[in-house]
């Protein structure tokens, strides 16, 4: 054999070994059952607890729990308290499985700081080459400009691949957005999580898994912007430059540019929203949805009730019910609400590597004392020098208005208001 073609094999297996090594572990599971449904792995990673690791659901029933919901089909699902970081309860925890658009959460937690919000950034026509066939968007043309804040919105209310992509084309391109959000993700010890596209699109050995997702909801939950974000249920988007009547000239804007068409775009997460058949859910504040041919339909959810945050993530419903995937998110989250204190956590979210671990002292504002802190418009008191595990988040719906109470970061000891969202939700 040449030097030459040693030295090609020898660059090929050093290519493919990551590759074969990364292999999800529901590629090896087998179809049984009547129903021929794919079945979880009897081993799975202990991130979190051992009984994480287990298959099948994990639930510590303590004195007047409510039993879990009946209807739930979810290939793997899992309730945490957002703040604390206790499991709850949770099935198939580490299955890792495709994200489909949920895996946007990372983008958005691994780019959101590098990239302010209001960069303008002229599209070129190589930004929307690598969208996917099929892909979600929200109209983003190539040879016109947008703003990053612009880009957000498309990214979290129309799930936009074709704004997932021009941001990672800011961000110095696909391959170095995907390797920042693989850092990302090990540094949140999501360790399920393999990433081969920005955007959650189908693609071979692309998984995660929904102790994960939750755990990347977590942590892109301490950022206000994130917030906001996933919580926002319509806006305005740019569109086509206006076109002037006949024999008049363009309309500029303050900056002297074209002025452009705007056209609406709503959140396609339905528990925020609502739809034919769901409600929107008392006290939801995000987080992200998706839906492709290999993941099925995924959601993760964030809601708060009398103080109490939760974080839910529902992968793949089998169930044939209308909008499943909403439905057993709603069940979770009622029986999550129902069940706090009454049960024994099966595990716990970690925090990053780099995140201070000490619990403060101080809990975090809620009810009364939030509202007044919000109404201030003034950061929470700083609790101590170590820094909180927790998310720090409160969130209510009062007087039929998304109100949003206190958030907070893992290593910063303020705490900020949100601000009001009631704009955002018309429909109410």
């Amino acid at each position: 054999m040449s030097a030459l073609k040693k030295t090609a094999l020898t660059v090929l297996a050093a290519a493919l070994l990551p590759i074969l090594t990364a292999v999800p572990a529901s590629a090896d599971t087998k179809a049984e059952g009547p129903d021929k449904e794919p079945q979880p792995p009897a081993s799975m990673s202990k991130v979190g607890g051992a009984r994480l690791s287990k298959a099948g659901t994990q639930v510590n029933l303590g004195a007047g729990a409510p039993v879990l919901p009946k209807k739930l089909s979810g290939r793997s699902w899992i309730v945490a308290d957002a703040e604390s970081g206790d499991v709850l309860a949770s099935h198939n925890a580490h299955w890792r499985l495709p994200p489909a658009s949920t895996l946007k959460m990372l983008f958005a937690d691994t780019l959101l700081p590098k990239l302010p919000k209001t960069k303008s950034y002229k599209v070129k026509p190589k930004d929307l080459e690598p969208v996917g066939a099929g892909s979600s968007l929200v109209g983003v043309k190539e040879n016109l400009s947008y703003t990053v804040h612009d880009l957000w919105l498309g990214v979290f209310l129309r799930s936009g691949n074709d704004a997932v992509h021009v941001l990672a084309a800011m961000n110095g391109g696909v391959a170095k957005s995907v390797q920042d959000m693989q850092e990302h993700a090990e540094e949140l010890q999501a360790l399920d999580t393999h990433v081969v596209s920005p955007d959650g699109y189908d693609e071979p050995l692309q998984v995660s898994s929904a102790y994960d997702l939750t755990l990347i909801a977590r942590s892109g939950l301490q950022k206000k912007d994130f917030r906001e974000y996933c919580a926002t249920a319509t806006a305005k988007f740019p569109g086509e430059p206006i076109k002037p009547a006949k024999g008049e000239k363009p309309e500029k804007d303050k900056k002297g540019k074209p002025k452009r068409e705007f056209f609406e775009i709503q959140n396609t997460n339905r528990l925020l929203t609502g739809a034919p058949g769901i409600a929107p859910y008392k006290g939801i504040a995000g987080v992200k949805n998706g839906n492709t041919t290999h993941a099925g339909a995924t959601f993760t959810g964030v809601a708060e009730r009398n103080g109490k945050v939760l974080l839910v993530t529902v992968m793949n419903p089998s169930s044939h019910e209308g909008q499943a995937v909403y439905q057993e998110t709603t069940r979770l989250l009622d029986w999550g609400f129902a069940a706090s204190g009454k049960v024994k956590p099966v595990g716990t979210l970690v925090p990053p590597k780099s995140a201070a671990t000490n619990v403060s002292p101080t809990p975090t504002p809620v009810g009364a004392d939030a509202i007044k802190a919000a109404e201030q418009d003034k950061p929470f008191a700083a609790a101590n020098s170590g820094g909180t595990g927790g998310i720090g988040t409160a969130l209510a719906l009062a007087g039929g208005a998304l109100i949003v109470l206190a958030g907070g970061v893992y290593l910063v000891n303020r705490r900020w208001p949100l601000p009001d969202l009631v704009r955002r939700r018309p429909h109410e």
